[in-house]
């Protein structure tokens, strides 16, 4: 049978609080106990869990992760990227959710006030830790994901979002499409205001008006980009092509050109945002701007765990590279031979 902390602390006549001082090398234990606490340590042949240590010492190897839902198919592969460089660091995940509104940030402020893990990764929308800020012991690391630019306090990871937009519109404009629909997540979302400015930016140095009525706000799901498309056509607008802010609004939207009877790309080319698994099986498939996924939370979990270290924080955030995916939603034009 495995000799506990409490049978130590029977042993020896003492609290169990002051065996964990005592293994702690705590100095409020009068030097006589701690001798006789270390004496029955030895005799009873106790061996603490390293676990109990790490607790007592204020860490438990563990870190926790907020999200808002793991039903979005960027921030599952997001925390999967965390988790797997938490756990070959050998410490352990805590994983809450926003599921349940109020109470469940309650409980999750809980938590932090139980210290219940050494440091904390945020993914998710910016307001994500409006809830707790109150309950943040100013000793906690804290990371997020994404773009963070209105908390500068916090380390952050995101994708180079304006360089994104960018991409898209130049891929577009090779394409000779002139007049495409835009379809924004929440515009307080810095991520979105940067994605929409590249876009904007690219067309305006290439010579082309872009018409506000082809800018329409969505919310990032399916239904929102199949609204958009259905708004603009009601409106007499028939885009060249659809630049959508996030692979499920370009899903979508597809879904939307489809019903209405347009080809996709012969009559509007369209390009979506992230490269979500999904993106490879839309018919026809999403040409998109990739975000690195896996690799920000890789990124982001291997910077919160350099802050639960002691390391210093980064001068700024930390910003990975955006990448054009072309698949056949807006594919490059085949050249013929003679």
């Amino acid at each position: 049978m495995r000799v506990t902390i409490a049978d130590v602390a029977r042993a020896a006549g003492v609290s169990k609080s002051t065996v964990s001082r005592v293994l702690n090398a705590k100095d409020e234990v009068d030097a006589g106990t701690a001798e006789r606490v270390r004496a029955v340590i030895a005799r009873l042949g106790y061996v603490p869990s390293s676990r109990a240590v790490e607790l007592a010492r204020g860490r438990g190897r563990t870190v926790g992760v907020l999200a808002s839902s793991l039903s979005w198919p960027w921030t599952a592969e997001v925390v999967q990227g965390a988790l797997d460089t938490v756990e070959a660091a050998g410490y352990g995940l805590l994983l809450f959710t926003r599921n349940h509104g109020p109470r469940s940030m309650a409980r999750f402020a809980g938590q932090i006030s139980a210290a219940a893990f050494d440091g904390l990764l945020v993914v998710g929308p910016q307001d994500a830790l409006d809830p707790v800020a109150a309950a943040l012991r100013p000793d906690l690391p804290v990371v997020l994901v994404d773009d963070r630019t209105d908390r500068p306090r916090f380390p952050s990871v995101t994708v180079a979002n304006t360089l994104g937009g960018e991409l898209a519109a130049r891929h577009l404009l090779a394409l000779g499409r002139r007049t495409p629909l835009v379809v924004t997540g929440p515009p307080h979302f810095g991520s979105v205001r940067g994605r929409l400015a590249g876009f904007l930016g690219a067309l305006e140095a290439h010579g082309v008006e872009h018409d506000p009525r082809r800018t329409v706000e969505g919310d990032f799901t399916e239904r929102s980009g199949e609204e958009a498309v259905e708004k603009l056509l009601a409106d007499g607008i028939t885009p060249d092509a659809v630049f959508a802010h996030n692979d499920l609004c370009a899903a979508g939207a597809l879904r939307a050109l489809r019903t209405a009877g347009l080809r996709v790309p012969g009559d509007v080319a369209v390009v979506g945002f992230d490269d979500i698994p999904l993106a490879a099986y839309t018919d026809p498939p999403l040409t998109t701007v990739r975000q690195p996924l896996r690799a920000m939370g890789e990124a982001a979990a291997a910077l919160l765990l350099a802050r639960v270290n002691g390391g210093p924080p980064p001068a700024g955030p930390v910003v990975l590279p955006a990448e054009l995916v072309v698949r056949g939603s807006a594919p490059v034009p085949l050249t013929r031979t003679p």
